[in-house]
């Protein structure tokens, strides 16, 4: 089974009925998903801070999301995730398909196997899916918009904005974007076995590169022009994709 995760608004999928609302427990909390078709085929949506967008990225309860997605069967997962820029080859109003993530959170669970007994290592070698990277790729290419196909994501606590410093610091390590909910969903997907890939959209300029105060203002404006590009292309990519996990995700 397929799912898309993200903020409310990514559940307007062009051609998605939405048919209930589920709330699944798991060892870890409740979550909520939203179950329907996208053109015939069964779709999971997932929104990430919860209904009505009231969860900031540090209460996001992630383990409770990836073990209920992973409950109801879902073996492939497309993910948003709002942005900021510290390449200048990647501007405001662009897509990132983003290839490797630096984790930079502090006080979020590290995995999912925090039982007594589970010792469990994870390679991350590849964190996110080829396969479905590949079908996000091969479905860009009617998007009036620049679409960069690979993409280090550095994932910070929040909510606070970051300062010029840390930004300096996250580019000298390498961080193309930075965001604040890819981490640690990225982990426990993997752990759980299950394809992922996240399309990042750059939302604002990271502070110090910005010629101005981050706004908030600024990021909803840049979602709200680009998001109806992201919903086309999404729909396309989940008619191109398997459901079956691939081989390099369940090695």
């Amino acid at each position: 089974m397929l799912a898309l995760i993200g903020g409310t608004g990514m559940g307007d999928l062009p051609g998605f009925m939405l048919e209930r609302k589920r709330v699944v427990c798991t060892r870890h909390g409740e979550a909520t998903i939203l179950e329907g078709h996208l053109n015939g085929t069964p779709l999971i949506f997932l929104p990430r801070h919860g209904e009505g967008h009231t969860l900031p990225p540090h209460r996001i309860n992630y383990r409770a999301n990836m073990l209920a997605l992973h409950q109801y069967g879902v073996t492939r997962i497309i993910a948003t995730a709002a942005v900021g820029s510290l390449n200048h080859a990647m501007k405001p109003g662009d897509f990132v398909l983003i290839s490797d993530f630096i984790d930079f959170t502090r006080e979020r669970p590290l995995t999912i196997f925090d039982r007594p007994g589970e010792v469990v290592h994870t390679d991350f070698t590849q964190a996110y899916c080829p396969e479905i990277r590949h079908a996000l790729e091969r479905t860009a290419e009617p998007l009036e918009a620049p679409v960069h196909f690979g993409g280090t994501y550095l994932c910070a606590d929040g909510p606070r904005y970051e300062t010029p410093a840390e930004i300096r610091m996250f580019a000298h390590w390498g961080a193309d974007v930075v965001g604040m909910t890819g981490v640690p969903e990225v982990v426990f997907a993997h752990e759980l076995r299950i394809c992922y890939a996240t399309v990042a959209i750059i939302t604002n300029w990271a502070a110090g590169i910005s010629p101005s105060r981050l706004s908030h203002d600024e990021v909803v404006a840049i979602m709200a022009n680009r998001r109806p590009l992201l919903l086309q292309w999404l729909s396309r990519a989940f008619q191109a994709i398997p459901q079956a996990t691939c081989s390099s995700c369940v090695a």
